[in-house]
């Protein structure tokens, strides 16, 4: 794989100018796990003189002249977004995004996306306490033009929902429910997002919120959960953990959560078809609540990183799960810097809870179901071209679960000794 990589990235240029051949530096870091650890494969020649034709053909034929770097992208671009809602061709300022949202800081409007095969975007969830969510703008909500320009055939989407801090944009989505698009304007500003936030609901009992995971997300609510100790000025005796509408971000971050609550076991299974996708990771000792019982709110836009950490806490029999499915993103994405700054996202796992469940297009299912506004398509399972999942069949879609009445029964399930009814279990 690592020649395929190579030929396919220099080769094909090579042989579309072949008139001029010019020297062409590394295209990916042979350090990188996902070069260093792919194996030689058969390289399909006849497709690739079918692409050269098909290249030659539109350089020389097409009715207006063509960019040979735009060219190349778009064959690039084509070949991952086929694979799997989830992979894709970066470009510089995309894979710099990219990396600003896993710190928490950048400039837009705050919120988390999946791209639909027809361009349009599907709100995974607003993040807590941004302009998207001060607007209203809702998990579940489909953004079909932005500044009044349709989403389709835009190859980045995404980006234009980024600018200047204080520049407006106008979205219009569609809604479950409602017959007429809606335009929303929203101003954009820097987003600095606190991934963690907490407060005592009454004594003894707190709540902890985690609206995102970033690379401070594990220390921020270890300081959290110490702070709520120290307020309490006894031990905590039940914790609402609310993971409502948390789209994910990063795996370390979600494992590091997970460890602030557990005191041994495996957290989660990364499993792909490299060695280095292979990966268990395990809970030191130190439950920071010391056992106190746990009930992890959920819903449909509870996604990848927050299911990993639900998931983890309720297999232990560490928590129990309470609100609606969640949305089944269970794959493990890896991102490969290129030459030239830009990046490829490329799905490479799968991850497994600790008995071993994949929750890839049919999420978890809640210990106890709470009602709440229907969400149109927004489960992994509805995604075009999404990976399978083990055994999937079809799974009732999951339900938005807003407001404070959630942390009410809660708090309620707590008291009244429902929570982390499962028998604890060691994996």
């Amino acid at each position: 794989m690592r020649q395929l990589l190579a030929f396919s990235f220099v080769l094909l240029p090579a042989l579309a100018f072949a008139q001029a051949p010019a020297p062409v530096s590394a295209p990916v870091d042979a350090t990188d796990p996902v070069v260093a650890q792919t194996l030689p494969a058969d390289v399909p020649l006849a497709e690739i003189r079918r692409y050269v034709s098909v290249y030659n053909a539109v350089k020389d034929a097409y009715v207006e002249p063509v960019d040979d770097q735009q060219l190349m992208k778009s064959a690039l671009r084509g070949l991952l977004s086929d694979l799997d809602p989830h992979s894709a061709y970066l470009e510089k300022d995309a894979a710099e995004a990219l990396l600003d949202d896993t710190r928490g800081e950048y400039i837009g409007i705050g919120v988390e996306t999946e791209r639909r095969p027809d361009d349009t975007l599907l709100v995974v969830a607003p993040i807590d306490g941004t302009p998207a969510h001060r607007a209203g703008l809702r998990a579940g909500d489909i953004i079909v033009a932005i500044d009044g320009e349709a989403l389709s055939g835009n190859a980045t989407p995404h980006h234009d929902l980024r600018g200047e801090a204080g520049e407006p944009v106008t979205i219009t989505i569609t809604r479950a429910g409602e017959i007429e698009p809606r335009d929303m304007r929203i101003v954009r500003e820097a987003i600095r997002v606190t991934s963690v936030s907490s407060r005592l609901l009454e004594p003894g009992y707190a709540y902890l919120r985690i609206s995102t995971f970033q690379t401070d997300t594990g220390p921020q609510m270890r300081r959290q959960l110490r702070k709520l100790t120290e307020e309490a000025d006894a031990p905590v005796r039940g914790l609402v953990l609310d993971l409502r509408s948390n789209p994910g971000g990063l795996l370390s971050a979600a494992v590091e959560a997970a460890d602030a609550l557990l005191d041994d076991g495996l957290i989660v299974r990364t499993q792909g078809r490299l060695p280095y996708s292979n990966a268990s990771f395990h809970a030191k000792p130190g439950d920071l609540l010391k056992g106190a019982p746990v009930i992890v709110l959920v819903d449909t836009g509870t996604a990848s990183a927050a299911e990993v950490l639900a998931g983890a806490l309720r297999d232990h029999g560490r928590a129990s799960v309470m609100g609606s499915r969640t949305y089944g993103k269970g794959s493990v994405q890896t991102v490969v810097p290129l030459d030239n700054g830009d990046s490829i996202k490329l799905t490479t796992a799968r991850y497994y809870t600790p008995s071993g469940t994949s929750i890839q297009a049919r999420g978890i299912r809640p210990d106890i179901v709470l009602r709440g506004e229907a969400a149109r398509g927004l489960r992994e399972q509805d995604l075009a071209g999404h990976l399978a999942g083990e055994g999937e069949s079809a799974v009732k879609a999951g339900e938005l679960i807003e407001g404070d009445t959630a942390i009410d029964r809660a708090l309620d399930a707590l008291k009244a000794g429902t929570a982390t009814a499962r028998a604890r279990r060691r994996f």
